[in-house]
């Protein structure tokens, strides 16, 4: 007996074979920027930064108290040093400390020469300038030595590195004040359909509001990117030819929403294989089959479907890795976790299905997942609920409430 689904999916590429395509074919872009860190959040290192100093710099208290020169002490009984000045953080102590002798220092405060131990100021008794010091403290303590946290040289940050908010805080802790990032990704995108009606007009019978060049107006909201927005075109063959090849001429990633797929008015595919090229077309993917990759010369182009959960799906599960790649980032895959699905899914084995979930964290720790609503690709509510794809494999069947399954949450990343 034919099995009519595998028979309508058997020539299907597999999701993970797309990307494994896709990412033999990329390097990223040529050409970088210096920028200065006020102006480089987000950006991506195009050249690892070494360390200018040792950090700390010197020898530094961690904590307030007092500094000493333990050369003659006998630590195992009580005993006092008289104090003979003090360490301020950023004014030091400009003296040698010799035996018998300790300063006041406050926390950051330059360790000064001689003094090899700091006791807090919690265990120590004040007489004027006669310091008692209990027995038994605890010595050779509470120093932050020069160096100990990086050293001359030392390689800070790596390249490819995309910076954050503390990476930021790091450089600037070492004194660096401009790094070299890829230049930003140029990006252009738009909407395919005699249907489309802008956001803010009149909607007329049979026509639906084009939502898909908002989601990725957000979708590409990011540093690494240069976007914009092309507008939308109706499905007409010539205008939508001149429309790739004009822009394959001035941008590095083109981006379409609808056309994609078989139907009379889809010329995305023809266009391509008359301009361009097409790598491949269709893959296993729920929501989200009709998936075209391929180039314009050197641009690269993402045909994507017209329905909008596949669009955000795709854009997800194929593109956005790639253009992480373009941009110089490091490889990372996002986080799947396994949670008990506590609803029934439906499931008709063939390709991989990107379920839209709400995933949950219990007292104690465990995590629960259900469905989110209707899971058609049309179906913005549900997807607009979930925080997480429930990833059912291709040969995965329908499943009762009380399995487990694996879980993407949507924001999660991890390093490869």
């Amino acid at each position: 007996m034919t099995n009519l689904c595998n028979s309508k999916t058997q020539n299907l590429l597999p999701i993970e074979q797309a990307n494994a395509k896709i990412r033999n074919q990329l390097q990223a872009i040529t050409g970088n920027e210096k920028l200065s860190l006020n102006t480089a959040l987000g950006r991506t290192l195009q050249k690892s930064v070494l360390a200018r100093y040792n950090y700390p710099f010197n020898d530094v208290s961690s904590m307030d108290g007092y500094a000493l020169n333990t050369q003659g002490i006998n630590p195992i009984q009580p005993f006092q040093l008289t104090c003979c000045g003090t360490s301020w953080a950023g004014k030091p102590y400009p003296k040698t400390l010799s035996p018998n002798q300790c300063i006041r220092i406050f926390t950051g405060a330059v360790l000064p020469q001689g003094a090899d131990s700091i006791i807090i100021q919690e265990l120590v008794s004040v007489q004027e300038t006669t310091i008692t010091f209990p027995a038994n403290p605890t010595l050779y303590d509470n120093i932050r030595f020069s160096g100990e946290d990086y050293k001359k040289g030392d390689l800070l940050l790596p390249v490819h590195k995309k910076l954050t908010a503390v990476d930021l805080s790091f450089l600037a802790s070492a004194g660096i004040y401009e790094v070299s990032v890829y230049r930003q990704v140029n990006i252009a995108f738009f909407s395919t359909g005699d249907e489309l009606t802008t956001v803010g007009q009149p909607l007329g019978s049979g026509k639906v509001f084009d939502s898909n060049r908002h989601a990725l107006n957000g979708l590409l909201d990011d540093p690494c990117y240069n976007c914009t927005d092309l507008g939308r075109y109706a499905d007409h063959y010539e205008l939508l030819k001149k429309t790739l090849q004009d822009a394959a001429n001035q941008y590095d990633v083109l981006i379409t929403t609808g056309g994609a797929s078989v139907g009379d008015a889809d010329f995305i595919k023809d266009i391509m294989n008359e301009i361009g090229q097409i790598d491949f077309w269709k893959i296993a993917m729920k929501p989200g089959k009709p998936l075209a990759f391929g180039h314009i010369n050197s641009t690269l182009f993402f045909g994507l479907p017209g329905n909008p959960v596949s669009v955000i799906a795709t854009f997800q599960q194929i593109v956005e890795p790639a253009l992480k790649q373009l941009a110089g980032l490091s490889p990372t895959k996002r986080l799947q976790l396994k949670a008990q699905c506590l609803t029934a899914l439906k499931k008709t084995p063939g390709r991989k299905d990107f379920q839209r979930g709400i995933l949950k964290q219990n007292d104690n720790g465990d995590l629960t997942v259900i469905s989110s609503g209707q899971q058609g690709s049309h179906i913005l509510s549900s997807i607009s609920a979930a925080n997480c794809y429930i990833i059912l494999e291709a040969q995965c069947h329908s499943l009762p409430a009380g399995q487990w399954v694996t879980v993407e949450p949507f924001s999660c990343f991890i390093a490869e």
